[in-house]
């Protein structure tokens, strides 16, 4: 063969192969193409199934507000008509800024319970010896009784109060404990000193016994010369340090794993409830909010596959739409759709992300707030949790706006009902409300911060937007605990009724 045919021959079996290369790289190219495509409409059908313009969060809104007022105008304390199972606070009084004294606050969460004091030297002073330690609780009273975990918190505090004493030339006098619970009672709890029951500890052989006298009790036996005589939740707790701030302080609101609302009501609104009427005339109530519900409220078939599969379906509408427990899971749930019909993240689908609540909404939010230019973070958090190793900038970019969709409907939802609290109170039109935030959704996800904020300035507009200020809350429902503590005049039965 001669050397010019050899060279043809090879030149033409170059040619060939560049073709077929460039054939497989069309079809490539391609099938990406679809990927996109139809992940894309995956993600504008539930973008559009999530919407939340300002008709449907007025509508949100008023439901709200109506189910607030079905509930308080019930006499036996339960009502058909509305969603909410608000508790009532009977607290004697909240702060107003004018407290002076040393006090101590007790914040008991899940696993551990936080302690601190401080002294408050009155308005226009600042807040000094502020002390605080976190005390994890062991597993053997996590699987007790409620009088092995009372007993080891009141050992706990007499050491605390040990370390860091009352000033030793004021009165000897017993010292208030502000006490606030990080989780709600249970919806069949009638009174906090009658039935309660525990979320996240074996001890909920309280039914039948006075939780307030029980702990006071146990500090009685240690010697600690604290008495408890106000004992509510996180969000009433801080909604008490809202008030400490400024007067203008009406509701609190957690944003975080799990997603409540307290506000203050007149005490007058509540006389006619069943048992003991309020001795202060502003009343706390936390409005569990999580269970509302209302037929405007943008589900989609991510929401309800959610709500089938969890351990409440039906329950807890709210909090599986706004709080960062389901953020998460939402997102991956939107993700394996993708998955499995436009094989987003090749083939096979990653096993990693058929597993249930694997994504957090931290790392979701690292996800959405990434600003690099290929999505560098996202291709990071893919690899760590799901195991996709081999991601495009455009699925990256994808994700991103999944997440977004996710946390703009959440932050949206809550402004709308940061909205009907104050639209039930009365005071949008022409007084100053504000409305203290804690939790890890507004105060580190940042874009929900912003989408909270947004939504209640198109709602309000230019006019009213100024009357409603959403803060981040004073130092948390422990601070709470000690403000609240500061505030109780005298000694008082404490109770707490289910109105809803």
């Amino acid at each position: 063969m001669s050397i010019r045919k050899e060279f043809l021959l090879t030149a033409l079996a170059a040619s060939a192969t560049l073709l077929v290369a460039a054939a497989a790289l069309k079809r490539w190219k391609q099938r990406k193409q679809w990927q996109l495509k139809q992940a894309h409409r995956i993600l504008r059908k539930f973008a559009r199934d999530s919407a939340t313009p300002v008709p449907k969060l007025w509508q949100i809104a008023d439901d709200l507000e109506s189910d607030m007022r079905a509930s308080i105008a019930s006499v036996n304390g339960t009502s058909s008509n509305s969603s909410l199972k608000m508790l009532v606070s009977y607290t004697n009084a909240f702060p107003n800024g004018d407290e002076e004294g040393f006090y101590y606050g007790l914040n008991l969460r899940g696993t551990n319970f936080l302690i601190l004091c401080a002294r408050l030297g009155g308005k226009n002073a600042p807040i000094s010896d502020i002390h605080r330690e976190e005390i994890p609780i062991p597993p053997n009273v996590m699987n007790g009784n409620t009088e092995d975990l009372f007993d080891f918190i009141a050992m706990e505090v007499g050491k605390f109060v040990s370390a860091h004493p009352e000033n030793v030339y004021e009165p000897v006098k017993r010292t208030e404990l502000g006490f606030t619970l990080s989780y709600p009672v249970d919806d069949a709890a009638a009174s906090l000193g009658n039935v309660i029951k525990w979320n996240s500890f074996s001890a909920d052989d309280t039914v039948g016994k006075n939780m307030v006298n029980s702990i006071n009790q146990a500090l009685t036996n240690h010697g600690v010369n604290l008495l408890v005589s106000a004992m509510v939740d996180d969000t009433v707790g801080n909604l008490a340090g809202g008030r400490y701030y400024c007067r203008d302080s009406v509701a609190a609101i957690t944003l975080g794993m799990g997603t409540n609302a307290a506000y203050i009501e007149s005490g007058q609104e509540l006389a006619h409830l069943n048992g003991p009427s309020p001795t202060s005339r502003e009343v706390g109530v936390s409005m569990e909010w999580g269970n509302f519900c209302s037929p405007h409220l943008p589900i989609t078939e991510f929401d309800t596959s959610l709500d089938s599969e969890s351990s409440s379906p039906g329950s807890q509408v709210f909090q599986k739409l706004v709080s960062g427990t389901y953020l998460g899971e939402i997102v991956r749930r939107i993700l394996v759709k993708m998955a499995q019909e436009t094989l987003l993240f090749g083939d096979p689908v990653p096993s990693k992300l058929m597993t249930p609540y694997v994504l957090r909404s931290p790392d979701m939010a690292a996800m959405h707030q990434d600003t690099s230019e290929d999505r560098e973070v996202v291709d990071e958090k893919l690899k760590e949790i799901f195991g996709i190793t081999d991601s495009t900038p455009m699925a990256r970019e994808i994700v991103a706006e999944v997440c977004d969709v996710v946390s703009e409907r959440a932050a949206r939802l809550a402004g709308a009902g940061i909205v009907g609290i104050v639209k039930k109170l009365g005071r949008i039109e022409n007084k100053r409300n504000i409305v203290t935030v804690e939790g890890g959704l507004y105060e580190h996800y940042r874009v929900f911060r912003n989408y909270l904020n947004s939504s209640i300035w198109e709602m309000l507009g230019n006019e009213l937007s100024d009357n409603v200020i959403v803060e981040h809350s004073h130092g948390g429902s422990g601070a709470g605990a000690v403000f609240l503590a500061s505030s109780q005049k005298e000694n008082f039965d404490f109770e707490l009724f289910n109105i809803g």
